[in-house]
């Protein structure tokens, strides 16, 4: 009887590895896929289409002479921050940040990328810009990352006006983590004409957490009352949050999508998720004004000489954009097309042959996860629910997406293309499928999108001719 019931353990447990084998075999990824071949299809109860087929290359820029002509070209580099301090980093043109671009609204902007020696390769990801698919820079998606030597060329005309910035989308997390990516400013066609406009991008450097390059104050000389526009960018993964003292802001976009201006209470500081900006507008104080990046030494004064000292600011919760009035349901007029459910958790299980607790989707890791298809003209609904305890900044590319609901309530509507999840919420977004394609939604968590979170929204019939994996040199997190 003994004998048996060793037999039967050592059965069951030869089977339990036999299963954990299998499983370990089956998360492995090739070393070159499509990634549209292993997501599950996912139609929103919408109705099975007519496949119109056609391919990511078909979605191009457009043709004809640009109006602005710009050469990126990443390299490594040293950066030396404001304090003194020297970082080993990757470049766009020896910088990082990159050059801040601005360009106005409908030119034909032309951007060619060059990479010199990055081993890893380099895409440009124009990030919030709903740029046509083939130019939003995914490698192995919409294009193959650019390896050393070579170059790419992007060009689109952008429609929208506001605060964006580009990066790598290539081995993303580890790419925009040394410092390549940008501010990407859209003006409209007659910008103000007496305006002090400020673009400010949150990035930590091996450590050292700087605005700009300045991991101190730097100091601008503004006389009174002359109109502010300070456009916060934070490129990190993590949030980003900002005090401010000595000046009565409003908060005049988010995302680059106006909003009625919302003032900000004394006291109250404006935390930004990872992907994310804000738009700041202010008169220049009589006295000391000041934005800081808070836990570090870094930040913004500006006064009437360029001298001064930020001053104490009373301490008060931050600001909330979905509070900014009295909410009110949304009336779009019109049923869904297509309502999806999105849920993050954590599960245990392999990835990419790793065994531990990894990112989920709908209970599914990664690659075996959702993929959500619409048609051009849907109105589509998603619920996101952030079942774990980790932060969500989830972005969606090539689209912003209105805000509705938060838990179950009516906010006041905002348009966001990277929404930060706390712990535990549950959203309600919903966005007008205009813009065909194969596209990217992900955490901007970059770590967390390393590890599994991320997925696709698929237009009906999209093909992509580019490949993923180690073999392709195309890793698209």
């Amino acid at each position: 009887m003994k004998a048996r019931l060793t037999t039967l353990v050592m059965l069951v447990g030869f089977a339990f590895l036999g299963f954990l084998g299998w499983q370990w075999w089956q998360s492995r990824l090739p070393a070159t896929y499509d990634v549209m071949d292993y997501g599950v299809v996912d139609r929103g109860g919408g109705t099975p289409v007519s496949h119109n087929h056609f391919s990511v290359g078909d979605t191009g820029g457009p043709t004809g002479k640009p109006d602005v002509r710009i050469t990126l070209t990443a390299r490594k580099a040293k950066v030396r921050l404001a304090s003194g301090t020297e970082v080993d980093a990757w470049t766009f043109n020896g910088r990082a940040p990159g050059p801040e671009i601005r360009v106005q609204r409908g030119q034909l902007v032309q951007v060619t990328l060059v990479n010199k020696d990055i081993d890893d390769g380099v895409t440009i990801h124009w990030h919030g810009v709903d740029v046509p698919n083939a130019e939003d820079g995914v490698a192995g998606v919409t294009q193959n990352a650019v390896e050393p030597g070579g170059r790419y060329v992007y060009r689109f005309r952008p429609e929208q006006v506001g605060t964006f910035w580009y990066h790598t989308h290539q081995d993303a997390s580890k790419g925009v983590d040394k410092g390549l990516y940008g501010a990407f400013v859209i003006m409209r066609e007659t910008p103000p004409q007496k305006e002090e406009d400020i673009a400010l991008a949150a990035h930590t450097f091996s450590g050292h957490p700087a605005l700009g390059t300045n991991d101190r104050l730097e100091r601008h000389a503004v006389q009174p009352g002359v109109p502010v526009r300070l456009r916060l960018i934070n490129t990190n993964s993590t949030p980003a949050r900002f005090r401010l003292s000595g000046i009565e802001p409003s908060v005049v976009a988010i995302d680059g999508a106006d909003i009625d201006p919302a003032r900000v209470p004394p006291g109250e500081a404006i935390e930004i998720g990872g992907g994310g900006r804000y738009d700041l507008w202010f008169q220049a104080p009589a006295g000391i004004g000041a934005v800081e990046l808070v836990g570090s030494r870094a930040g913004l004064v500006i006064s009437p000489n360029g001298k001064g000292e930020p001053a104490a600011a009373p301490s008060r919760p931050i600001f909330d954009p979905a509070a900014r009035r009295d909410a009110a349901p949304v009336r779009l007029g019109q049923k869904f097309d297509r309502t999806f459910e999105l849920k993050i958790t954590k599960k245990v299980g392999f990835l990419d042959g790793r065994p531990g607790r990894h990112w989920a989707l709908n209970g599914k890791l990664y690659p075996r996860i959702p993929m959500f298809e619409v048609e051009k003209g849907d109105l589509v609904r998603i619920n996101l629910v952030n079942d774990s305890s980790g932060i969500h900044p989830m972005h969606l590319h090539g689209h912003h997406f209105l805000v509705l609901t938060r838990n179950g309530k009516a906010v006041s509507p905002w348009s966001t293309d990277t929404l930060e999840m706390l712990p535990h919420e549950r959203y309600t977004v919903a966005f007008r499928a205009n813009n065909p394609g194969l596209w990217m939604l992900h955490c901007h968590n970059l770590e967390h999108a390393a590890d599994g979170l991320t997925m696709h929204l698929m237009y009906a019939g999209v093909t992509t001719p580019f490949r993923a994996g180690k073999s392709a040199h195309n890793d698209p997190e």
